[in-house]
């Protein structure tokens, strides 16, 4: 018994010793010193009221598959050629289904791959604070004039759509997602014209008008438009992933720069439930209503398996230095620990949703009456799709969690695949790096899964390396702006953001 005893605890022994030996000499990424200074942004002011001016404009999405009102659109239009004169007269630039806007600045090595540079002219509305009116200066961009006080709803500091420059700050509609990106990609260009600097390759900025609402009249045309011209982009950049301030990941003491390579996938299931119906006052034993709950239950009790694949992995590697003793552990032994520690990630909202396809509840009808019986209960269930999961295999989990009832599935919205991973060995994300790097030197950039939707997925089909990434310093509060109230972006993230993309497009074949 002795000798089972000692051998149990030598292999105990043995396997701390590996377990520990393997934390303290896994190859996670170094970290920056914290004194290291980036490139200090200088206050434009003319590039303040450019952008501005475009907040001013309301060019709001709404409804499905893009109807909604475009004449606001044609006020952008006409605000941006007015703007940025330079651009308009140094690119090619043409209009793709009337609202889409593509501009090309062309390079000295026509054999060379253009790149190409993502942003949308549509914004989300503002919600109960919807203050348009011609009479409050909304539609004249030049006008410094805001809104009435009194006529400011109380979430929002500024009005949604003042463009007001304030407290250090742009504040309005849109100018995080996504006109803040799409001026600073208009400065970039104009002052790479000013400064008489020709790019080796092409460079495109492309601009869609119904990203908010799905992309299908502008991203997916121009993309269609581009492979139809046999072009190839040696990168794609667009929105998806920050760089989320110190202290907004839970236990990583560092600003965490995600880049997007790749983007989860999406399908939406209206599930009609049916049963008897007829009066409360004699139910049956089992109605529709409860019929429908069992298999919500199901769905939420019995989700797809998590896993970490080969790109959350690298996003680990990464950021894994900066974490607590225990984190690194789980990390650095995954052989032995992987089970415990995606427990762990599975019990926190944003990083289960990193780990596996997820399942969101978020419709349901039934009876109109209190006291009726509906024959029929529908409800709606959202899948993220996880790279790696198909649709399929969703499709196959909803017949598996509606089996032994009378049921009609049908997929609503854009049902798609998850997008495919794009690599990090290229020259298109070390320039992303590099650009971090320029003006953020100590924020930790790592590879990352967008778990939302952009305009990005759409150019699958002109490039291999899509990478979704805006570079924007933001904690929780302002993150979770978008698409809320009061949203605004600082006049550092402002500046900088201009400098990045000035950068890359400066820098690309250096």
């Amino acid at each position: 018994m002795k000798k089972i005893l000692f051998l149990l605890l030598g292999i105990l022994i043995i396997l701390i010793a590996v377990v520990l030996i393997k934390n303290f000499t896994y190859p996670f990424k170094k970290i920056a010193s914290g004194d290291i200074e980036g490139w200090k942004f200088v206050k434009n002011d003319s590039a303040l009221q450019r952008l501005s001016g475009g907040i001013k404009i309301p060019t709001v999405s709404t409804g499905e598959l893009g109807d909604f009102d475009y004449s606001t659109f044609e006020t952008f239009k006409e605000y941006l050629i007015k703007s940025y004169p330079l651009v308009y007269q140094n690119t090619e630039h043409y209009e793709v289904n009337t609202y889409g806007l593509v501009f090309k600045l062309k390079g000295s090595n026509s054999n060379l791959d253009p790149i190409l540079f993502l942003s949308h002219i549509d914004v989300v509305p503002p919600g109960e604070a919807d203050i348009i009116s011609k009479d409050e200066n909304i539609f004249r961009p030049d006008e410094k004039a805001l809104p009435p006080v009194s006529k400011i709803a109380e979430d929002w500091e500024y009005a949604p759509f003042s463009g007001a420059v304030a407290n250090g700050r742009i504040y309005g509609r849109g100018t995080i997602d996504m006109k803040g990106m799409l001026f600073s990609l208009m400065e970039s260009m104009s002052n790479i014209m000013k400064s008489g600097h020709v790019p080796q390759r092409d460079i495109y900025l492309a601009f869609g008008f119904d990203e908010e609402v799905g992309g299908q009249k502008g991203a997916a045309q121009i993309a269609a438009d581009f492979r139809k011209k046999g072009l190839k982009f040696d990168a794609v950049y667009d929105e998806g992933g920050l760089i989320l301030r110190k202290g907004s990941v839970a236990g990583i003491d560092s600003d965490v720069a995600v880049i997007g390579c790749a983007e989860k996938g999406f399908l939406s299931a209206k599930i009609k439930v049916k049963g008897l119906g007829g009066h409360s006052s004699m139910p049956p034993t089992e109605s529709a209503i409860g019929k429908a709950a069992v298999i919500m239950q199901r769905l939420e009790d019995h989700q797809m398996k998590p896993v970490i694949t080969p790109l959350i992995k690298n996003f680990f590697d990464n950021i894994g230095g900066s974490m607590p003793f225990a984190n690194r552990l789980a990390i650095s032994n995954q052989w032995l620990l992987k089970p415990l520690l995606l427990s762990q990630l599975t019990k926190n909202n944003s990083t289960n949703a990193l780990v596996r396809t997820t399942t969101a509840l978020t419709m349901m009808k039934g009876s109109d009456g209190t006291n009726v019986l509906s024959p029929e209960v529908e409800f709606v269930v959202n899948f993220r799709l996880l790279p790696g999961n198909t649709v399929k295999e969703v499709k196959d989990h909803i017949a598996k969690a509606t089996e032994g009832f009378d049921v009609e599935v049908e997929e609503i919205d854009n049902t798609r695949e998850a997008s495919a991973v794009s690599p990090t060995n290229t020259k298109a994300f070390r320039l992303i790096e590099a650009g971090i790097k320029e003006i953020y030197p100590t924020a930790i950039a790592t590879p990352y899964l967008t778990v939302g939707g952009t305009d990005a997925y759409k150019y699958q089909i002109v490039s291999k390396n899509i990478y979704r990434f805006m570079p924007v310093k933001i904690n929780n509060t302002e993150q979770q702006s978008i698409h809320s109230t009061n949203e605004y972006i600082s006049i550092e993230n402002y500046m900088k953001m201009i400098h990045y993309f000035e950068y890359i497009m400066m820098n690309y074949d250096k």
